[in-house]
């Protein structure tokens, strides 16, 4: 089941970018890999224990989450991305600890009381009624039971996002300015709000830790200005231009990239929230 304002967000994810972020898996995994590793720690996961994995995309948070848990506990992934949750099943392969469902996290029935912790990795942000969404993933949640996910500060701080968009609108006209609050990657970036969101929705005690990390976005210059223009933010502002002005929004990209080259590649900041709560 779904809701009618989270079609938008669905056919994203079904669409151009779901399938590059599948047929990328080994590329996005390595690319996210400090982000991974923080949620993981910080979800504590144990011996025996039941997780929901909210968004849980190609798979790696699965597969570390079901490490954790052993065959005494079991690990739920959740997407709304058919492509991305092909890559996760192939994967995980025959696991017995694992179960992978297409459904959308924030309107599905979910088993009352049942995870000891509901989990998300970049999931959470695009939850087109977060509120509802959150009160519907409590039910989920055993008594004493805990919340943890990973989100993004604001975009301001986040140069994978402000540098394509910026190359964007060098050769755009002026375009609205965008709901800091609308479904997508930087819709959490407040911590007020999102506190807020989560005490309303029945979780306690709310808990956000800075975290400040690295993340290579590309081996080359032109390989990373070429996947910002496929998947992101700045590839919505290309959705509809002509391949002239997209070709040079990519060389002006280019350009910038390489400035940040590393022995890595392009490598640029990444500012998160790790965000833990109680239910």
């Amino acid at each position: 089941m779904t809701e009618p304002a989270n079609d938008a967000q669905i056919a994203y994810w079904n669409g151009k970018s779901g399938h590059k972020w599948a047929d990328d898996q080994q590329q996005m995994d390595a690319m996210m890999q400090p982000m991974t590793d923080a949620i993981v720690a910080a979800a504590a996961a144990g011996p025996g224990e039941a997780i929901s994995d909210s968004g849980c995309g190609t798979g790696a948070t699965v597969l570390a989450l079901a490490e954790r848990v052993g065959l005494a506990g079991h690990v739920l992934g959740v997407d709304v991305s058919r492509p991305m949750l092909e890559v996760a099943r192939a994967r995980v392969g025959s696991a017995a600890n694992v179960t992978l469902m297409e459904a959308d996290a924030s309107v599905h029935h979910f088993e009352a009381g049942r995870a000891d912790l509901v989990f998300s990795k970049f999931g959470v942000m695009f939850f087109a009624d977060p509120e509802a969404a959150f009160r519907n993933i409590h039910k989920a949640v055993k008594p004493g039971g805990r919340l943890a996910f990973i989100c993004w500060r604001a975009m301001a701080e986040n140069p994978f996002a402000m540098l394509p968009i910026g190359a964007a609108l060098k050769h755009l006209p002026p375009q609205p300015r965008p709901d800091p609050h609308a479904p997508g990657p930087f819709a959490f970036a407040d911590p007020v709000r999102v506190g807020h969101i989560l005490v309303q929705a029945g979780f306690q005690t709310p808990a956000f830790a800075a975290f400040d990390t690295k993340m290579v976005v590309g081996r080359t210059a032109a390989g990373a200005a070429r996947d910002a223009g496929m998947v992101g933010m700045a590839s919505r502002l290309l959705a509809e231009v002509d391949d002239d002005l997209r070709a040079r929004v990519i060389a002006d990209l280019t350009e910038i990239y390489e400035g940040h080259m590393t022995a890595a590649g392009v490598t640029l900041d990444a500012r998160c929230w790790v965000v833990t709560a109680s239910a």
